[in-house]
């Protein structure tokens, strides 16, 4: 890996409805798949200090367009997979900061004007992956700028009450003052962006919300082929993910305590003692587990309790492409990926109430379940098909410029352009 510090898109009807670029001294008149590896591409992702999904996404822009260049405000070499350690990775200013590894979200203020440092009149093709801001980066006027969004910053608009409230009061006060000046550059810098994709209908629904912009909806990459499915009805119920609050892990806890139900709980955060100290002797809490350990409980689990709201949720994804159902909140992306009775059931409302009811209703029918059937609606979310459905995109773009770029000429050799 080169570590380079440098100054310098209502719910999904369908998963995609359906220039030359200038260069500063060529344009590119075909766009051919073959053509598209000649561009000079730039990935601009918020911060590369984990692998989770945006990171994932992040891979296979990568595999994309293996010539692309990666930029991020901070990186943590130690906490990315070894494919993306092979990348040639430029981080900002930030990066020099003491502690910036871990506080980096403390920097929050700081972060348009870093990403703003970044000189990126080199790329033809800029793809920025936003949910911390990315989308912010200045490109050349005649590059095409798509930007993948797993999420409009939630800490500054609809999950702003709720990221405030769990910080000092110091934290509170600046986060008052400084959030009003984010969100206006948030907006602005939307301008900034040819095309948004967005991971889900839901997501597409927030980016009309604060922007003002439609979205095409391609859903993330899931590595289905890592995954296989289990022999057996199941032995337990599974959660797994980040124990905080907004993804509600105490529903799961409460309603498998309170009847006597085997729940294994896998992931840590801020919510751990606290759920430890309502859980009944029948939840069992394993922490964070290595992937092995995390795909054979997937592969053995009854059903994924999902009771919090996501964006898009690769963790459903991944269950069912293991073959097992999902119970999952109705709100979010589940509205999305567990879509049929036949891969799983979602509740209304987000009440532990609400779970029991469905997990009652899934057991009048678990034997129901074909683990083959509900494996194959995974497989609509593979990685393949999302590199199929971005690269079409991507190409449709480009084609668009190059249309566009010979009517202006032809306009202005006839001397009919006003």
């Amino acid at each position: 890996m080169t570590l380079e510090a440098t100054t310098s898109l209502p719910e999904v009807m369908a998963f995609l409805a359906d220039a030359p670029v200038m260069t500063k001294s060529r344009s590119i008149e075909t766009t051919s798949k073959s053509d598209t590896k000649q561009l000079r591409v730039a990935i601009v992702h918020y911060w590369l200090v984990s692998m989770r999904g945006g990171e994932k996404v992040v891979e296979e822009l990568c595999r994309m367009f293996p010539q692309a260049d990666i930029f991020t405000l901070v990186c943590n070499p130690d906490r990315i997979s070894d494919f993306l350690k092979t990348r040639n990775i430029r981080t900002s200013f930030l990066q020099k900061i003491p502690g910036a590894k871990r506080h980096y979200t403390k920097m929050l203020p700081l972060m348009p004007f870093a990403l703003e440092q970044f000189d990126l009149q080199e790329y033809d093709l800029v793809l920025s992956s936003e949910s911390g801001p990315a989308k912010g980066v200045i490109t050349r006027a005649d590059a095409l700028h798509i930007c993948y969004c797993h999420s409009p910053m939630r800490y500054i608009w609809d999950q702003f009450h709720v990221y405030r409230l769990g910080l000092p009061w110091l934290g509170r006060a600046l986060m008052s003052i400084t959030a009003p000046m984010l969100r206006a550059w948030d907006v602005t810098t939307a301008s900034r962006v040819d095309v948004f994709v967005a991971n889900s209908g839901y997501v597409a629904n927030r980016i009309q919300r604060f922007y003002d912009r439609d979205s095409a909806v391609i859903h993330p990459p899931v590595a289905t082929d890592d995954f296989a499915v289990g022999k057996g009805r199941g032995e337990f119920y599974l959660y797994a993910g980040q124990l905080t609050a907004y993804k509600r892990p105490d529903i799961a806890v409460r309603a498998c305590s309170e009847t006597g139900r085997k729940l294994i709980v896998i992931g840590e955060g801020e919510q751990t003692a606290y759920l430890k100290s309502i859980a009944g002797p029948t939840v069992q809490f394993l922490g964070h587990q290595p992937f092995p350990v995390l795909r054979d409980h997937l592969s053995r689990c009854r059903a994924l309790l999902f009771p919090g709201t996501e964006d898009f949720g690769i963790l459903p994804v991944e269950t069912m492409a293991s073959g097992r159902p999902v119970l999952a909140f109705d709100a979010g992306g589940a509205r999305e990926t567990v879509s049929s009775p036949h891969v799983g059931l979602r509740f209304a409302p987000q009440t532990k109430e609400a779970l029991l009811d469905a997990i009652v209703s899934f057991e009048e029918i678990e034997d129901d379940f074909d683990p083959k059937l509900i494996r194959a609606h995974a497989l609509k979310f593979s990685s393949m098909v999302f590199r199929e459905r971005l690269t079409a995109l991507i190409e449709q773009q480009l084609s668009k410029r190059s249309d566009q770029s010979a009517d202006s000429f032809r306009r202005r050799s006839l001397g009919t352009t006003p």
